[in-house]
């Protein structure tokens, strides 16, 4: 298929000669010159047509563009005069993969920064894809720099015949190897790729685990999540855990408020609507309880000694519950002590059927009187 179209370019070409170097060269010419129309007036245009939209990506693309289109039609002249000047086969078996290699190189170069440009502008509208952050972009960025590379190292040793099979079958054991060996590693970072992308959880949420830790999330990397605790202590997660384990997130949800409940009992006989009224109260001088939503109190149930009350409101933070129920409940016993409401509390009371006999005169019961087998 190559021989037959040198063969009708020699037929174009042969209207100024029949000399091969004079249409190598002329081929040479004449693909340069296109080279530089397409980068210095097509290329131009497409700029300035780019440069009246607002988004920069296709700027960029552009730029990046001028070097590998100019090399490229140059060496695509190169490899159509070499094959006119139809060279000695190990001449022209060193330089077709010379010219492939370049090509091959070129356009690497110009994919690993069109693919990093690009994924930038993902992560910068992180809001249109969930997958990628910030935190995500090296990973993604290592990732097709990878791909890329092995793409074109495979297709550059290709042009020179080497072949693959021997190395790829060699670099699936080794993938297999290193699979088996960082397995946790994996684990973790595949994990928190897919924490990143469903976000259950953000950056100064305040979560709950299963196995009990609460705190604010500080930081979500690759490999484990980090939380700091109301004691000031930082305790860190791998993300296999993070992603395999319930989480409660309290700063969750559509609203930003948070629930607090208080619960007190006060004892049968007490007046129910005196009760409600006294939390309501003690509810609404709560300076860090939101007014909106309102404050509630409900009459939960009778218990075993008392009367259960719950008292419920919002806060803003979860941080702040245990520091606003501290100061509800020091509340709730002091109103509750003025107005004589008793809070019940665990009693028992113990009967006795009948008192055991006098043994005051049974033997050995004078203390002056050794027993037997001991000396006094």
């Amino acid at each position: 298929m190559q021989h037959q179209w040198i063969e009708k370019l020699d037929n174009y070409l042969s209207i100024i000669g029949e000399n091969p170097i004079l249409h190598a060269i002329v081929m040479v010419v004449l693909f340069w010159l296109a080279a530089w129309i397409i980068d210095k007036i097509i290329l131009a245009w497409v700029k300035r047509f780019t440069d009246n939209t607002k988004a920069k990506f296709d700027d960029r693309l552009v730029e990046l563009l001028h070097t590998p289109v100019f090399y490229s039609i140059l060496i695509v002249g190169l490899i159509i005069a070499t094959g006119i000047l139809d060279l000695p086969g190990p001449i022209s078996k060193t330089l077709f993969p010379i010219y492939y290699t370049i090509l091959f190189m070129l356009w690497t170069v110009f994919l690993i920064r069109f693919t990093r440009i690009g994924l930038r502008q993902i992560a910068d509208n992180d809001r249109y894809f969930g997958v990628l952050h910030p935190q995500t972009l090296p990973l993604f960025e290592n990732l097709a720099l990878l791909i890329i590379l092995g793409v074109s190292i495979y297709y550059i040793l290709s042009s020179w015949n080497i072949d693959m099979t021997a190395w790829l079958a060699s670099a699936g054991i080794i993938g297999i190897a290193v699979g088996f060996a960082a397995k946790d590693t994996l684990a973790n970072l595949f994990s928190g790729v897919f924490i990143m992308a469903d976000a259950p959880y953000k950056i100064r949420d305040y979560v709950v685990l299963e196995t009990g830790e609460r705190g604010e999330v500080t930081n979500i990397g690759l490999r484990s999540t980090r939380l700091l605790t109301r004691d000031n202590i930082e305790v860190t997660i791998p993300n296999s855990v993070m992603g395999n384990t319930k989480v409660i997130n309290e700063s969750g949800g559509p609203s930003t408020n948070y629930r607090i409940r208080a619960q007190v009992s006060v004892a049968y006989g007490s007046d129910v609507d005196q009760v409600r009224e006294v939390l309501t109260e003690v509810a609404e001088q709560e300076p860090e309880m939101n007014v909106f939503p309102e404050p509630v109190v409900r009459f939960r149930t009778f218990g075993p000694s008392g009367l259960d009350f719950e008292l419920m409101g919002w806060i803003e933070e979860p941080a702040f519950r245990g520091r606003i129920l501290d100061q509800i409940n020091t509340a709730i016993y002091k109103k509750f002590n003025e107005l004589g409401i008793e809070i019940p509390y665990s009693k028992h009371d113990v009967y006795i059927k009948s008192f055991p006999q006098d043994i005051s005169n049974h033997k050995g019961s004078d203390d002056n009187e050794p027993e037997a087998g001991i000396e006094k």
